[in-house]
């Protein structure tokens, strides 16, 4: 950000403890209470820092000097800057304990990077995934020199600084999502570096599918521990559920027993799969309760040792069920899974404290190792996907990420089924357009009365009238009964109403004027025409677009070095435009566009992709400080506020009518 300068402390680790969000507001509150003193000692403090949140609320002003009494030799000792952080680290660690959130011996306490709280981190968790770094990134060329990590130590946190390593894990959890020719990979790297790999990681992670709201760079280039450590956590829960489907493990529909029962299962999120898997071989067992969660329901280690004696009854124990002890049965289950080969991921500990994390791992894994299923699979169908379902399904998955991105009060895990009641369509719809839901008339789930469904459907549709969406014969029950096409249709146009607001607010000099698809084409054309290159994009279904050229000169023009031309293939085989698509994909999201497209969508020339794609490079190039955005021309500005009060032409505008003629 232009003009912005930093709280600076001399003490690096006081520095660490500290976002510059908290530290410009903790000098704010120092500055004042120096002003009003006209100087400030320990003595004042008890009293001055009850308006300072969370340490104001939870001790009297009684509690803090006691406290500072006991800490201090003297209170008549002036306070600087870094003596006032850490008398209010101090305080704020007691304030906690007060509370009773003293950190555990299998915790440590980290700070929020958005609040004074205190957060804590498992030890246990931390041990398990660094393990899990360590085995499945050994063979790493470029991190071999910080591996095998020590969880006993902050290591993990210290080796993630610089990008590299998270960059390499999303690899390991969803192969070929990140190009790693885009990940700067050096000993030392720039700040600006630095931050390109951060931006890179977080926009690829929320492109397989993470959560990552309220999370940003600086929170990784800070180590915030609780923060690095739930992105890691969630990149290794995408990749150890990765098998939870039909497509990957077709073996899954021993599970049902007819058509209907296969496509209920298809709907079900990962973690209801496998909790169906385990119960399905426990029914083996004979076993009589039912597993509901990776939590108090396997607390007792019963479970998993029904669970393994049929899986691997070679290794049987007879001592694991006859054992009272919960924690001696934990250990024995460990041993049987040992012995089938299958990492731990927790301890007996972890099991009858019924860590929700851990266990899902360690059932996950298991899964992964010895399944138990049949190798003859049923023939189904359905199953067999056509062109177009392909492509349905891939533009689901765009979707399903890019509302996930959001930040909605639920994570969703298939539109067809989760948007049916119309509430995170209207939470959707909200954050686009603020403002512009009628809540009192929605109903919030659990929806019991199938009417109320119904209702917010209808709001929904009616909203996106408001908002101008063409839906001809689309209504609330359509969105109801999980009409597949017309959902998509309507999200489709959700998600570039949401990039052409975007992009409208931005562009301040056109003076409140609509964007236009055509406008973005124009740009993107004028933006490659006026680098010097004579590539042109004549619609966003131009099949010359295939071979990625066009895009990689559009980033070269906004962003000069983004582009290694030696990298660059002249993408004439189907691998050259595979290797130039994941390449542009990697560029995007580095310099910091959130994309939700696959390498499939820019070789196969999906019109709708292209747009979003043009878009998101169109509005991050916007949203520079005009000072740093290069090579920007009359004419290059100029070109934009024309067209934008043309109408649409055919070709650029052809994405959003298709979806229309095909009903």
């Amino acid at each position: 950000m232009a003009g912005y300068v930093g709280v600076f402390v001399s003490d690096p680790w006081l520095q660490s403890q500290f976002t510059q969000v908290e530290l410009r507001r903790l000098k704010s509150h120092f500055n004042a209470m120096k002003r009003e003193n006209g100087g400030l000692m320990l003595a004042d403090l008890p009293s001055k820092m009850a308006r300072i949140k969370h340490v104001g609320e939870n001790l009297t002003e009684q509690e803090r000097e006691s406290f500072l009494r006991d800490s201090y030799k003297s209170l008549e000792e002036d306070v600087d800057f870094e003596l006032f952080l850490q008398v209010y680290l101090k305080i704020q660690a007691q304030a906690a304990a007060r509370m009773g959130n003293t950190a555990k011996s299998s915790s440590a306490f980290v700070k929020s990077a958005t609040s004074t709280l205190l957060h804590t981190i498992s030890e246990s968790e931390k041990a398990s995934y660094v393990a899990h770094i360590n085995s499945y990134l050994a063979d790493d060329e470029f991190l071999k020199k910080y591996l095998p990590i020590d969880p006993l130590t902050n290591d993990l946190f210290e080796v993630s600084k610089d990008g590299v390593l998270i960059c390499k894990l999303i690899n390991v959890a969803v192969p070929g999502t990140i190009d790693e020719r885009a990940i700067n990979m050096k000993r030392m790297l720039n700040p600006w570096e630095r931050n390109e790999n951060h931006t890179l990681c977080l926009n690829s992670a929320k492109a397989i599918g993470c959560t990552l709201v309220n999370i940003g760079t600086q929170d990784f280039i800070e180590g915030r521990r609780h923060l690095v450590l739930g992105v890691i956590s969630q990149i290794i829960k995408i990749q150890l559920l990765a098998d939870l489907n039909l497509k990957k493990t077709p073996q899954l529909l021993e599970l049902v027993d007819d058509n209907k029962d296969a496509e209920e299962l298809m709907s079900l999120p990962p973690e209801k799969i496998l909790l169906r898997w385990m119960n399905f071989q426990l029914k083996k067992a004979k076993y009589e309760k039912i597993v509901t969660n990776f939590s108090s329901d396997i607390k007792d280690a019963e479970a998993y040792a029904h669970l393994l004696n049929v899986l691997a009854p070679e290794y049987i124990n007879p001592t694991t069920l006859t054992v009272k002890d919960h924690l001696e049965r934990a250990k024995f289950v460990l041993e049987h899974a040992g012995r089938m080969g299958c990492k731990r991921y927790l301890t007996a500990k972890d099991i009858v404290e019924g860590s929700p994390n851990l266990n899902l791992a360690f059932v996950a894994h298991i899964f992964q190792h010895r399944n138990g299923l049949s190798t003859q699979t049923k023939q189904i169908s359905f199953l067999e996907i056509s062109p177009d379902e392909a492509q349905m399904s891939r533009e689901e998955r765009a979707f399903r990420f890019w509302i996930n991105s959001l930040g909605n009060s639920s994570y969703i895990d298939n539109v067809f089924e989760d948007l049916r009641n119309g509430w995170l369509l209207l939470e959707t719809l909200d954050k686009v357009s603020p403002g512009i839901v009628n809540w009192k008339i929605a109903t919030k789930p659990p929806i019991k009365m199938p009417f109320r469904k119904v209702e917010n459907c209808n709001q929904v549709v009616k909203i996106g009238k408001q908002l101008k969406f063409s839906l001809v014969n689309i209504a609330g029950n359509d969105i109801v009964q999980g009409n597949k096409k017309l959902i998509l249709a309507y999200l489709w146009q959700l998600m570039r109403c949401n990039m052409l607001q975007l992009l409208k607010n931005l562009r301040f000099h056109s003076n409140g004027k609509e964007i236009t698809d055509a406008d973005i084409l124009e740009w993107s054309n004028s933006k490659v025409r006026n680098s010097g290159s004579k590539s042109r994009m004549a619609s966003f279904k131009d099949k010359s677009l295939s071979d990625g050229i066009f895009f990689l000169e559009l980033l070269s023009a906004v962003h000069p070095r983004a582009v290694n031309w030696s990298l660059v293939t002249k993408g004439e085989t189907e691998e050259q435009k595979k290797m130039n698509a994941t390449y542009i994909i990697s560029i995007a999201r580095k310099l910091g566009c959130s994309i939700f497209l696959l390498p499939e969508d820019l070789i196969e020339v999906n019109q709708k992709m292209m747009l979003t794609l043009t878009a998101s490079i169109m509005y991050w190039h916007l949203k520079q400080p005009m000072e740093d955005q290069i090579s920007i021309s009359d004419s290059d500005t100029s070109s934009v506020d024309t067209i934008s009060t043309s109408t649409l032409d055919d070709t650029a505008s052809e994405c959003s009518m298709d979806d229309n003629s095909n009903r």
